[in-house]
Protein backbone atom coordinates (compact mmCIF):
# COMPACT_ATOMS: atom_id res chain seq x y z
CA UNK A 1 0.00 0.00 0.00
CA UNK A 2 1.20 3.71 -0.76
CA UNK A 3 -0.34 6.08 1.37
CA UNK A 4 -0.03 9.82 1.29
CA UNK A 5 0.55 11.79 5.05
CA UNK A 6 -0.18 15.06 4.70
CA UNK A 7 -0.26 18.10 7.55
CA UNK A 8 -1.35 21.67 8.22
CA UNK A 9 -1.10 23.48 11.54
CA UNK A 10 -4.38 25.04 12.22
CA UNK A 11 -7.93 24.59 10.97
CA UNK A 12 -7.07 27.97 8.77
CA UNK A 13 -5.42 25.81 6.47
CA UNK A 14 -7.19 24.44 3.93
CA UNK A 15 -4.45 22.02 2.24
CA UNK A 16 -4.97 23.33 -1.34
CA UNK A 17 -1.13 23.54 -1.54
CA UNK A 18 -1.09 19.43 -2.00
CA UNK A 19 -3.50 19.27 -4.95
CA UNK A 20 -0.02 19.70 -6.89
CA UNK A 21 0.61 16.23 -6.59
CA UNK A 22 -0.81 14.23 -8.77
CA UNK A 23 0.78 10.93 -7.83
CA UNK A 24 -1.45 8.32 -6.91
CA UNK A 25 -2.44 6.83 -3.57
CA UNK A 26 -3.86 3.94 -1.92
CA UNK A 27 -4.65 5.89 0.69
CA UNK A 28 -4.23 9.79 1.78
CA UNK A 29 -4.41 10.92 5.05
CA UNK A 30 -4.76 14.87 6.13
CA UNK A 31 -4.07 16.07 9.55
CA UNK A 32 -4.98 19.45 11.44
CA UNK A 33 -2.91 19.70 13.93
CA UNK A 34 0.13 21.19 15.36
CA UNK A 35 3.29 20.09 14.71
CA UNK A 36 4.18 19.86 18.29
CA UNK A 37 1.82 17.34 18.99
CA UNK A 38 3.37 13.97 18.96
CA UNK A 39 2.83 12.23 15.50
CA UNK A 40 1.36 9.10 16.91
CA UNK A 41 -1.40 11.37 19.29
CA UNK A 42 -2.59 12.58 15.65
CA UNK A 43 -6.43 11.44 14.47
CA UNK A 44 -5.58 10.67 10.85
CA UNK A 45 -1.69 9.20 11.68
CA UNK A 46 -3.07 7.12 14.29
CA UNK A 47 -4.62 4.96 11.01
CA UNK A 48 -1.86 5.03 9.67
CA UNK A 49 0.21 3.42 12.47
CA UNK A 50 -2.29 0.86 13.02
CA UNK A 51 -1.87 -0.55 9.18
CA UNK A 52 1.97 -0.23 9.50
CA UNK A 53 1.89 -1.86 12.01
CA UNK A 54 -0.18 -4.29 10.23
CA UNK A 55 2.73 -4.61 7.51
CA UNK A 56 0.28 -3.53 5.10
CA UNK A 57 1.89 -0.08 4.15
CA UNK A 58 5.06 0.17 1.67
CA UNK A 59 5.78 3.19 1.02
CA UNK A 60 4.70 6.25 3.19
CA UNK A 61 5.00 10.03 0.98
CA UNK A 62 5.29 13.17 2.61
CA UNK A 63 6.28 16.95 1.40
CA UNK A 64 8.41 17.60 3.80
CA UNK A 65 10.33 16.45 6.61
CA UNK A 66 7.99 18.60 9.31
CA UNK A 67 4.83 17.04 8.25
CA UNK A 68 6.15 14.32 10.30
CA UNK A 69 7.06 16.59 13.44
CA UNK A 70 8.52 19.60 14.22
CA UNK A 71 10.71 18.83 17.00
CA UNK A 72 13.61 16.81 16.82
CA UNK A 73 13.10 13.75 18.82
CA UNK A 74 9.59 12.85 17.25
CA UNK A 75 11.06 13.39 13.81
CA UNK A 76 13.37 10.85 13.92
CA UNK A 77 11.82 8.66 16.19
CA UNK A 78 9.08 8.05 13.73
CA UNK A 79 11.35 7.73 11.04
CA UNK A 80 13.13 4.72 13.13
CA UNK A 81 10.01 3.09 13.80
CA UNK A 82 9.67 3.48 10.00
CA UNK A 83 12.35 1.83 9.47
CA UNK A 84 11.79 -0.87 11.36
CA UNK A 85 8.62 -2.00 9.34
CA UNK A 86 11.07 -1.26 5.77
CA UNK A 87 8.96 1.03 4.90
CA UNK A 88 10.08 3.17 2.57
CA UNK A 89 9.56 7.15 3.19
CA UNK A 90 9.81 9.50 0.37
CA UNK A 91 10.17 13.36 0.57
CA UNK A 92 8.90 14.70 -1.94
CA UNK A 93 10.51 18.58 -1.88
CA UNK A 94 14.06 16.79 -1.40
CA UNK A 95 13.16 13.82 -3.85
CA UNK A 96 15.10 11.67 -1.68
CA UNK A 97 13.55 7.83 -0.33
CA UNK A 98 14.49 5.95 2.76
CA UNK A 99 14.76 2.66 0.99
CA UNK A 100 15.08 3.09 -2.37
CA UNK A 101 14.54 -0.18 -4.19
CA UNK A 102 14.30 -1.87 -0.90
CA UNK A 103 17.79 -0.90 -0.07
CA UNK A 104 18.22 1.62 3.02
CA UNK A 105 19.56 4.88 1.59
CA UNK A 106 23.02 5.06 3.46
CA UNK A 107 22.91 9.34 3.69
CA UNK A 108 19.35 8.69 5.07
CA UNK A 109 19.74 9.06 8.92
CA UNK A 110 22.26 11.73 8.30
CA UNK A 111 19.99 13.40 6.24
CA UNK A 112 16.86 12.68 8.53
CA UNK A 113 18.85 13.85 11.42
CA UNK A 114 19.56 17.51 9.67
CA UNK A 115 16.23 18.35 8.16
CA UNK A 116 14.63 17.66 11.46
CA UNK A 117 17.48 20.10 13.70
CA UNK A 118 16.16 23.00 10.80
CA UNK A 119 12.79 22.18 10.89
CA UNK A 120 12.99 22.49 15.10
CA UNK A 121 15.25 25.73 14.78
CA UNK A 122 12.58 27.44 12.15
CA UNK A 123 9.85 26.76 14.69
CA UNK A 124 12.12 28.49 17.79
CA UNK A 125 12.69 31.24 15.35
CA UNK A 126 8.97 31.76 14.51
CA UNK A 127 7.83 31.84 18.34
CA UNK A 128 10.78 34.19 19.05
CA UNK A 129 9.82 36.81 16.39
CA UNK A 130 6.00 36.06 17.39
CA UNK A 131 7.12 36.92 20.81
CA UNK A 132 8.94 39.91 19.82
CA UNK A 133 5.96 41.15 17.54
CA UNK A 134 3.76 41.55 20.19
CA UNK A 135 6.06 43.33 23.15
CA UNK A 136 6.20 45.70 19.86
CA UNK A 137 2.82 45.91 19.43
CA UNK A 138 2.05 46.25 23.20
CA UNK A 139 4.81 48.98 23.72
CA UNK A 140 3.86 51.37 20.91
CA UNK A 141 0.13 51.15 22.67
CA UNK A 142 -1.45 48.06 20.98
CA UNK A 143 -3.72 45.93 22.76
CA UNK A 144 -4.14 42.11 22.85
CA UNK A 145 -6.63 40.01 23.58
CA UNK A 146 -10.90 40.64 22.91
CA UNK A 147 -11.42 43.63 21.34
CA UNK A 148 -12.95 46.29 23.42
CA UNK A 149 -16.68 46.14 23.80
CA UNK A 150 -16.99 42.74 22.72
CA UNK A 151 -20.17 41.23 24.05
CA UNK A 152 -19.08 37.13 23.07
CA UNK A 153 -22.01 35.55 25.98
CA UNK A 154 -20.27 32.15 27.57
CA UNK A 155 -22.45 30.02 25.69
CA UNK A 156 -20.87 31.73 22.34
CA UNK A 157 -18.13 31.04 23.44
CA UNK A 158 -18.45 26.83 24.05
CA UNK A 159 -19.67 26.70 20.90
CA UNK A 160 -16.24 27.75 19.20
CA UNK A 161 -14.77 24.93 17.07
CA UNK A 162 -11.55 25.28 19.85
CA UNK A 163 -13.65 25.20 22.63
CA UNK A 164 -15.62 22.21 21.56
CA UNK A 165 -11.88 20.11 20.84
CA UNK A 166 -10.54 21.36 24.29
CA UNK A 167 -13.86 19.99 25.89
CA UNK A 168 -13.11 17.28 24.38
CA UNK A 169 -10.20 16.38 25.32
CA UNK A 170 -11.39 17.57 28.89
CA UNK A 171 -13.40 14.51 28.64
CA UNK A 172 -11.02 12.24 27.85
CA UNK A 173 -9.16 13.64 31.14
CA UNK A 174 -6.55 14.84 29.54
CA UNK A 175 -4.41 17.66 31.55
CA UNK A 176 -3.73 21.26 30.60
CA UNK A 177 -0.53 20.79 29.58
CA UNK A 178 -1.54 17.87 27.29
CA UNK A 179 -4.47 19.72 26.00
CA UNK A 180 -2.45 22.72 25.29
CA UNK A 181 -0.17 20.67 23.22
CA UNK A 182 -2.99 18.55 21.59
CA UNK A 183 -5.08 21.72 20.67
CA UNK A 184 -2.56 24.46 20.44
CA UNK A 185 -4.18 26.74 23.16
CA UNK A 186 -2.81 28.52 26.20
CA UNK A 187 -3.23 26.56 29.70
CA UNK A 188 -5.21 30.11 30.24
CA UNK A 189 -7.83 29.64 27.92
CA UNK A 190 -7.93 25.90 28.65
CA UNK A 191 -8.42 26.76 32.38
CA UNK A 192 -11.53 29.55 31.49
CA UNK A 193 -13.24 26.59 28.86
CA UNK A 194 -12.89 24.02 31.89
CA UNK A 195 -14.73 26.48 34.36
CA UNK A 196 -17.55 27.68 31.53
CA UNK A 197 -18.15 24.19 30.88
CA UNK A 198 -18.43 23.02 34.29
CA UNK A 199 -20.92 25.50 34.87
CA UNK A 200 -23.31 24.58 31.99
CA UNK A 201 -22.54 20.81 33.11
CA UNK A 202 -21.54 20.62 29.37
CA UNK A 203 -17.65 18.34 31.05
CA UNK A 204 -18.45 14.38 31.87
CA UNK A 205 -16.25 14.73 34.25
CA UNK A 206 -14.40 17.63 36.08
Amino acid sequence: MKVKYNRVSTIHQTGNRFSTDENYYDLVLFDKVSGKVPFKERPKAQQLVELVELGKVKELVIEEFSRVGRTIGDCIQTLEWLETYKVNVIVRNLGIQSRPNGKKNPIWGLLSATMASLYSMELENIRERTATGRLGYVANGGRLGRSVGSTESEKQFLEKPKSKEIIKWLNKGRTVREIASHTNSSAKTIIKTKKISMKYGVLVEA
